[in-house]
């Protein structure tokens, strides 16, 4: 499944916005944790509202895992993080 974090119509309203730099950075990445927390959520069978840090924790080493396991394709966050140098060893 592949989640798109951030419409360009919602990028160009940031862009649009009276905000500096750093403001617009954190208005993104806000607005596209919504969405990914909407999407863990229901994934987990849950609310966003009931969600706890262990489950959020749990959900992100599934999704790292899956792509580990079975490649980016299958996961749901598609960042390539094979240029890590801190990646856990299994």
């Amino acid at each position: 499944m592949s989640l798109q974090f951030l419409t360009e119509e919602e990028s160009a309203a940031v862009d649009a916005a009276l905000l500096t730099t750093p403001e617009k950075f954190l208005t993104r990445l806000t607005l596209s944790t919504g969405k990914l927390l909407v999407y863990i959520a229901k994934d987990l069978g849950t609310t966003v509202e009931a969600l706890d840090n262990q489950q959020i924790i749990a959900w992100f080493e599934a999704d790292s895992k899956r792509k580990q396991l079975e490649g980016i394709q299958s996961s749901v966050l598609k960042w390539d993080a094979k240029n890590l140098t801190d990646l856990p060893k299994e």
